[in-house]
């Protein structure tokens, strides 16, 4: 199908072409091509943290991936840790953090993105403040304990001196999908006596989910 033209654009809602129209015009298209750019991006990283999650699933802990983004090249890559490290706060948005800020040598990333799977807690949106994130990305929300505006809002709060844009959904079933099937195969393995139990940071939605 032949894509119309800014003339037959303009001229099918019955107005006169000018330049100031056509500078609006262009803007706009220029506009709706970097978004669509953008939300291939977002899905491309967000792929990287799935793969991440999935890390984090084979070593036996709850499947959540981060991924730490500037410039459009990956600066750092975790998955949750807390009992592989013993370390309650080894949250994959954590890890991550602290991996890129090491590289960076500096506890401020601006300019970095962070993507991951599960809408952070308040643990980790309190990091991504300190951090002064540029961009934070999320794939599914948290209902018992997303700090983005879910379950509470700590990133962004009227009282914090840093705002950080937030962009939510991205690949949001398949992100939900894996906390879901692990957390599946989790009561299968606690129905027989004698199997380790799940850990924190529980299946979304479930309503003794513990982060």
């Amino acid at each position: 199908m032949r894509a119309t033209s800014f003339a037959e654009t303009v001229r099918a809602v019955g107005l006169p072409v000018s330049a100031n129209l056509r500078a609006c015009y262009d803007s706009r298209m220029q506009e709706i091509a970097a978004r669509g750019g953008q939300r291939s991006a977002d899905e491309r990283f967000m792929r990287m943290a799935l793969r991440e999650a999935q890390r984090g699933a084979r070593e036996g802990e709850v499947p959540v991936g981060a991924i730490v983004v500037r410039e459009g090249k990956v600066l750092a890559r975790a998955h949750n840790r807390p009992i592989r490290l013993h370390d309650p706060s080894a949250h994959a948005e954590v890890l991550a953090l602290r991996s890129a800020a090491r590289k960076l040598r500096n506890y401020r990333v601006e300019g970095c993105d962070l993507y991951v799977t599960i809408e952070p807690c308040a643990m980790c949106a309190g990091a991504i403040v300190q951090a002064r994130l540029r961009r934070t990305i999320y794939g599914a929300p948290d209902p018992k304990a997303g700090a983005c505006g879910t379950a509470l809002r700590v990133l962004n709060h009227r009282k914090l001196n840093h705002r950080v844009e937030i962009t939510r959904g991205i690949l949001a079933v398949e992100c939900a999908a894996t906390i879901q099937t692990f957390f599946r195969s989790k009561r299968k393995i606690t129905s027989n006596p004698g199997k380790p139990a799940g850990s924190a940071r529980n299946e979304v939605g479930d309503p003794d989910r513990d982060r």
